[in-house]
């Protein structure tokens, strides 16, 4: 189906993909229908878009991104009301508030967006671990998260790296310059 959003224009979004909340987001409890955006930059951000109203859009992230000993719990009641037997099949995002000064931008920790992964059920729900904050300043923690996140492509990838021995070889027999007699041989960049 399409959708149209303010943010990012047109989607094609799959049936399959859709989030219902039975009584949707704290202070926009209309809103019953959502979908993940994945903008495709570096800041490991998503955006929580929803169906019902094309203007609102919520920053999210997984918080073990920034706090890896963020745990959540939850009681009985609430694992019923996703209709989940266990965490472990859910997806865990904090929704982040990012003011003018992106150095202040905080993730609410204590309010949690838990997402059924089989069945596309959530809900915001407010956990009962009173060290948690609703404006818990994640910036520096998100920013080292980033610098030290795993890019290593030949771990997400098959395909293999060959070299052509020949050509190889031919270069190892050419002489390279030494680096001091780079420098002190006139060129265009002498003047610098």
């Amino acid at each position: 189906m399409k959708v149209t959003t303010t943010r990012f224009g047109e989607l094609e979004v799959k049936k399959g993909d859709i989030i219902h909340f039975k009584e949707g987001l704290l202070g926009f409890e209309n809103l019953k229908k959502f979908f993940i955006v994945d903008p495709g930059d570096q800041t490991l951000i998503l955006w929580f878009q929803s169906i019902d109203d094309k203007s609102t859009a919520f920053p999210i992230i997984e918080p073990s991104i920034f706090s890896p000993s963020y745990s959540v719990k939850l009681l009985p009641p609430e694992l019923k009301s996703l209709e989940l037997e266990k965490l472990n099949d859910a997806s865990v995002y904090t929704i982040l508030t990012i003011p003018k000064k992106v150095t202040e931008m905080s993730a609410n920790l204590k309010a949690p967006i838990i997402i059924n992964n089989k069945n596309k059920l959530a809900r915001q729900i407010v956990l009962q671990d009173s060290k948690l904050e609703v404006k818990y300043e994640m910036y520096a923690d998100l920013k080292k998260s980033i610098m030290n996140f795993d890019s290593d492509d030949s771990k997400r990838t098959t395909a293999k790296i060959t070299t052509d021995l020949k050509s190889t070889e031919e270069d190892s027999q050419t002489p390279e310059t030494p680096p001091q007699e780079r420098l002190q041989k006139p060129g265009h960049y002498a003047d610098h």
